[in-house]
């Protein structure tokens, strides 16, 4: 598994993003798939989850109700669309993957990682 993130960029507060992560065009069908962020001088955190039946999501308090996590009808990419952004969303948005059955938050559940793409939150 290679994950590879993008859409990342800079972006005003107020305004929106979609971040993109794939497989290398493989397939991502039996992992739960996650994003988590690191700020600077934080550490990193969870942001959301989708689980690789696709029915379950969660999310972190700090992006509930303006984040989906959703992925397309080939499950090579999932994707991370946050509204709404603030300066505070500013960080390094790692996706993740984890063959495991159940969902979860913690980040030593997922073994597999990307390199990360740069948010900027500009106010």
């Amino acid at each position: 598994v290679q994950l590879v993130e993008s859409g990342g960029g800079l972006v005003q507060a107020g305004g929106s993003l979609r971040l993109s992560c794939t497989n290398s065009g493989r397939t991502l069908s039996h992992y739960n798939m996650a994003w988590f962020r690191q700020g600077p001088g934080k550490a990193r955190e969870f942001v959301a989850v989708l689980s690789w039946t696709g029915r379950d999501t969660r999310f972190a308090d700090s992006v509930k109700g303006r984040s989906t996590i959703s992925r397309d009808s080939a499950r090579t990419t999932v994707y991370l669309e946050m509204n709404s952004l603030k300066p505070e969303d500013t960080a390094v948005y790692y996706c993740a993957a984890d063959i495991g059955h159940e969902v979860s938050e913690g980040e030593s559940e997922y073994e597999y990682w990307g390199q990360g793409t740069q948010v900027t939150v500009s106010s």
